[in-house]
C-alpha cells in the first residue's frame, strides 16, 4: 500500500477546505445576488394582478 504520509494527508485536507469554504462562498452569493432579480419581478406582476382600478369621477 502507497501512502503519502502526514504532509499529503495535510495538503489533502487544505486543498479539500479551500474547495468547500469557496463552493459554500459562492453559494451564498449567487443566493444573496441572483435572488433579487426572480423576487422584484414577481413582486410587480403580485402588484399588477392585486391592484383594483381607481374609480374615475
Amino acid at each position: 500500500m502507497e501512502t503519502n504520509g502526514i504532509l499529503g494527508t495535510l495538503w489533502m485536507g487544505i486543498g479539500l477546505g479551500a474547495y468547500f469554504l469557496a463552493l459554500t462562498w459562492i453559494n451564498v452569493l449567487l443566493g444573496s445576488f441572483l435572488s433579487p432579480l426572480f423576487i422584484v419581478p414577481l413582486t410587480w406582476l403580485q402588484d399588477k394582478i392585486v391592484a383594483k382600478p381607481t374609480p374615475r369621477g
